[in-house]
């Protein structure tokens, strides 16, 4: 494990070091390569850590206490710099080395390209994997600047490794182009806000992925990333997800886009790391 990831700096409060006998393996991605507008997602994972200690372990709506959980933080990816192609394999070889540990991932970005390789390993292990995407945009786009791994194709090369039992459900999505949005409308994939935990429910029992953008979140709540879209929502909205996601089984997940710099008031990665807190309990569940 050593050769796949850097432990030095913070690590997430309440967290091992040493997998042995954990349930959930906690990792970080600190990488802004095809970002567009706004870079410095590469600071996210170290953020969040940073910050975390400043939240109550205890979560109240789900009644869980993270000091009685067993997880790892197994620190950074030790990723190559440049193009994102060297960097989604070296997040897949890292997913597949915590699945081996027999630990649950949850992966912090750093950008959205990186999820198709977290999620092309789960998928290897759940061949009818539903991945649930909480996100502003649709990131269905084929290339973007001259890149299929652009974090404006993470869905799209998502989709790309999901087995043919797979599915994928994009949860209030508010921005994209009008092909992305025809496709969507033509499929069933898109989920409104108000119909979150009615779609999910048929899905319960299944292995679930959530990877969570937060741009989904509101810039008035989350002013910290790097393409902000008004309309977003609130910790209400997210709080209703995890109500349903209570009576899933949840076997992976990823929270991306923190550019913790663009937030000096530093709320955004505190939300961020209550984001983290509340997977950490479900990932956690032995539900």
């Amino acid at each position: 494990m050593s050769e796949l990831f850097d432990t030095e700096g913070a690590i997430f409060m309440a967290a091992r070091r040493d997998p042995t006998g954990c349930r959930v393996g906690l990792f970080g991605v600190p990488y802004d390569g095809t970002t567009s507008f706004r870079p410095g997602t590469r600071f996210g994972p170290g953020a969040i850590r940073e910050v975390s200690s400043g939240l109550e372990t205890y979560c109240p709506q789900l009644d869980r206490d993270l000091e009685d959980l067993a997880f790892a933080d197994l620190g950074a990816v030790a990723i190559p710099f440049g193009a994102p192609e060297p960097v989604v394999a070296a997040v897949r070889r890292a997913t597949e080395a915590v699945l081996d540990l027999d630990l649950l991932p949850l992966m912090l970005g750093g950008e959205h390209s990186i999820s198709s390789g977290a999620v092309a390993a789960v998928a290897a292990r759940h061949p009818d994997l539903l991945l649930v995407q909480l996100d502003a945009h649709a990131d269905l786009r084929e290339e973007w600047l001259g890149t299929r791994h652009s974090h404006a194709c993470a869905m799209r090369r998502c989709l790309e490794v999901l087995p043919e039992g797979g599915k994928l459900l994009q949860i209030a999505i508010r921005s994209g182009t009008r092909e992305e949005f025809l496709e969507l409308r033509r499929g069933d994939r898109l989920v409104t806000i108000g119909r979150m935990a009615a779609a999910l429910l048929p899905h319960r029992g299944r292995p679930l992925y959530l990877t969570v953008d937060l741009d989904w979140f509101d810039p008035a709540v989350m002013p910290g990333t790097g393409t902000p879209e008004p309309g977003g929502f609130h910790w209400s909205d997210f709080a209703v997800l995890m109500e349903e996601l209570r009576h899933h089984r949840l076997v992976g997940a990823d929270v991306v886009e923190l550019a913790p710099h663009l937030d000096p008031s530093g709320v955004s990665a505190v939300l961020a790391a209550k984001v983290v807190r509340s997977l950490l309990l479900l990932l956690d569940s032995k539900t």
